[in-house]
């Protein structure tokens, strides 16, 4: 990676005032998503604050789709682009049409393949999957050690096997366990993707209950699907008390679901920032000013412990 820059606080220093407007197209992944609709909507206040004209897509989770989106950017003249990957393993592509063209390119929350060797009118904004699952995990692990229970096992639910973010948060499960961060012995009886989904969280979690396996918990990649999953066991008549859930977002959502008792663990994403921070970079690239390559915001744990300082965040 050629640069990096941890970002501790909000984005003040990145947030001056602007000299004139831009014009930069967006392509999210998807629109119906809570937690990208609170990036999306980070990115369009930034541009109404600082008057810049924005475009924002919908690529629908299709990866063609959202090179054609990349490509009619480039073809109406846009000073610079933003992207949400579709697929984090083929953005190769649309750096290299962008990079043809001349045209800054912002990757956000989703890491590209291709991070380490983007050019230098590229970059990327997001937080640091590697914080996710393991400050999810450890937090899971500790709540069952304060339970007095030295094994648990578990179930865990992956979001889309083509986003880096969830085989990262699913690697930093196993890097837990591996390196002797977790206080009791964990066993994973089985993991499969809901693909960032409630619904099909919710169907996979009612498969699994039906196996009768006796389990301790569910670590899930996103809110949403331990959202889902919390729904299929409250269905099933699961006292919500006897299991661990986690999640990562902290969208409102997952708040609502911890103040009432169901949801165990989630860990803030600061999507607002992310947005907000990807069209500064793309602004300032378009303008031929300096950005770091890649740009984190932190994660953060929130438990009941500290959920009052989470609630109107998101």
């Amino acid at each position: 990676m050629k640069k990096s820059l941890i970002v501790a606080t909000a984005f003040a220093s990145m947030m001056g005032t602007t000299a004139m407007a831009e014009n930069v197209g967006v392509s999210m992944s998807r629109f119906d998503d809570n937690f990208l609709t609170v990036l999306r909507n980070g990115i369009q206040s930034y541009a109404d604050s600082e008057g810049h004209d924005i475009q924002i897509e919908d690529a629908q989770d299709d990866v063609a789709k959202q090179l054609d989106q990349i490509n009619n950017f480039i073809a109406s003249g846009v000073d610079a682009i933003i992207v949400n990957p579709v697929d984090t393993s083929a953005t190769q592509a649309m750096t290299d049409a962008a990079a043809a063209a001349g045209v800054p390119l912002v990757y956000v929350n989703r890491q590209p393949i291709n991070l380490d060797t983007l050019p230098d009118n590229q970059a990327f904004v997001a937080s640091n999957e590697v914080d996710s699952g393991t400050l999810e995990t450890i937090a899971l692990c500790d709540n069952w050690a304060a339970e007095g229970k030295s094994e648990v096992n578990v179930y865990v639910m992956q979001g889309q096997l083509s986003n880096q973010a969830a085989v990262q948060r699913t690697q930093d499960i196993y890097d837990v366990i591996e390196a002797g961060k977790c206080k009791v012995t964990v066993n994973v009886i089985d993991q499969q993707t809901a693909n960032w989904s409630r619904d099909e969280a919710q169907n996979l979690m009612t498969n699994w209950l039906s196996t009768g396996a006796a389990f301790d918990g569910v670590i899930a990649n996103n809110d949403e699907m331990a959202i889902g999953a919390i729904q299929a066991m409250k269905a099933a008549g699961i006292d919500m008390a006897s299991v661990q859930v986690g999640g990562v977002d902290a969208t409102q959502d997952a708040l609502a679901a911890m103040q009432a008792g169901d949801l165990d663990v989630t860990v803030f994403q600061n999507a607002a920032a992310q947005g907000s921070g990807s069209l500064d970079a793309a602004v300032k690239l378009a303008r031929g000013e300096a950005v770091d390559q890649a740009v984190w915001v932190p994660f953060e744990l929130v438990t009941p412990a500290n959920i009052g300082d989470y609630l109107s965040k998101n």
